[in-house]
């Protein structure tokens, strides 16, 4: 122990707040494949003479692509280090655009927008958010955010200019112009990026140790170790639900806000729809270093408890309001500020419990249950939605995933967690301790 409290200094200040600078460029980079999908499923139906079903079937694809795959690239980039793996899912992103602006087909959409868009968005995510956990164990929850709010506010700079764009040169021209723009800034903010080495970790962990409010694991489990645990489980489980609530919204708010009558109303002089997509990506990426900072200090579960309920209640209230266009804009501000930070909080709750060395491919098998809510929230609520002729149903269904993953993140997982921390065998710990010590001989 005595080796690394006395470890001489060779870890700059700033280099990793200069790995969390690069890290929240690239996810800007890619964070419109998702977050702008809405501005173009209205074109794409009329231009590929598909249903609205059919064409949703492009986001669940991208999603389950993004999601599912992630553990394997997690893998990879734990393995072969992020610059090689963020640089490839830069030039798929591109790509994917590209090839979808030149589809004729739906089939044609679900491989370049879907899947290639998946792969490539996906690995950058769980590549960035893997580093990010590992630079900032004091302020995993804040980092974390920072990170993922560029996903969600990347998006914020290209919506009302792709929403132009699509009016003005329509839609290929739109998606072939904007797809190797973000390929290019994706690219270049991969060449920065790099995981600490062996000493600096031991070193980060010294030098910044985390607040009493998030216990967190001495041991660092592999994701075998991992999947045996019901506390995973039920995270999984949390995270499915708070992914189909956030992504019904982001998936089908094109498609309800014509139901609803204000697709096409003004508001503060503004088109509602790409006003409130502008509003939702600020709201997004704000909840995300907001609620991390105060995961941090108060808790995770805790904080769980406040932002999932505050989505639940505004939910609520934008179902009760849906003829009113100012109302509309602005809940759907709420309800994205209660549901962004799951970006922040799952991802660091799973390195709290489970440890950093394998932290990218962990959060790689966690990160699947947003495909698993995309969809549920995606192709599946538009058959509710057309299977009942009203949206009523399927907000329904959200609102009570909201509050019931609420409930479990107070009253079941935080107690699992404390006591499964508690049992961590003291071999374990040990063994996690050594190894880092050894490698600084």
């Amino acid at each position: 122990m005595n080796r690394i409290s006395t470890t001489s200094s060779s870890l700059s200040s700033s280099t990793r707040w200069w790995q969390l600078c690069f890290g929240v460029v690239a996810m800007m980079a890619i964070s419109s494949p998702q977050y702008v999908w809405a501005l173009f499923t209205t074109e794409l139906t009329t231009l590929l003479n598909a249903s609205l079903t059919e064409v949703q079937v492009t986001f669940a694809i991208l999603i389950v692509a993004q999601t599912f795959l992630s553990p394997f690239q997690g893998f990879l980039i734990d393995k072969f280090g992020p610059r090689m793996l963020l640089s490839a899912g830069a030039i798929l992103t591109a790509l994917s655009w590209v090839l979808a602006a030149s589809a004729t087909s739906v089939w044609g959409l679900y491989f370049s927008y879907g899947l290639l868009g998946g792969v490539g968005t996906g690995i950058i995510y769980v590549g960035v958010i893997g580093l990010m956990v590992q630079w900032f164990p004091e302020k995993r929850g804040f980092a974390v955010g920072m990170v993922a709010a560029g996903y969600g506010f990347g998006a914020i700079m290209t919506t009302f200019a792709i929403s132009s764009s699509i009016k003005s040169s329509g839609v290929s021209s739109t998606l072939m112009t904007f797809g190797l723009i973000i390929g290019v800034v994706g690219f270049l903010a991969a060449q920065g990026m790099r995981r600490p080495k062996a000493d600096e970790v031991v070193e980060l962990a010294v030098r910044h140790k985390a607040s009493d409010a998030n216990k967190e694991s001495k041991y660092s489990y592999k994701s075998s170790q991992m999947l045996k645990k019901p506390v995973f489980w039920l995270m999984f489980i949390m995270m499915t639900m708070m992914s189909t609530s956030g992504l019904m919204v982001i998936s089908q708010m094109g498609a309800f806000a014509k139901d609803f009558g204000v697709h096409d109303a003004m508001v503060f002089g503004m088109a509602a729809l790409p006003l409130a997509l502008t509003i939702d990506r600020f709201a997004n990426g704000l909840t995300r270093p907001f609620f991390g900072w105060v995961s941090d200090r108060i808790g995770r579960e805790n904080t769980m408890f406040i932002a999932f309920g505050m989505e639940g209640v505004a939910m609520t209230l934008w179902l009760m309001t849906t003829d009113n266009p100012v109302l509309f804009v602005l809940l759907s501000g709420v309800v994205f500020f209660g549901w962004g930070e799951i970006f922040s909080l799952f991802p660091s709750i799973l390195t709290d419990t489970f440890g950093t060395k394998h932290a990218t491919t962990n959060y790689g098998f966690l990160y699947m249950a947003q495909g698993v809510g995309s969809v549920l929230g995606g192709p599946l609520a538009a058959m509710m939605h057309e299977a009942t002729g009203s949206w009523t149903p399927v907000f329904m269904t959200v609102i009570g995933m909201d509050f019931l993953t609420a409930f479990l993140a107070l009253i079941i997982l935080k107690p699992m967690r404390r006591k499964f921390l508690a049992n961590t065998p003291q071999e374990m710990e040990m063994n996690s301790v050594v190894a880092p010590a050894a490698a600084l001989k």
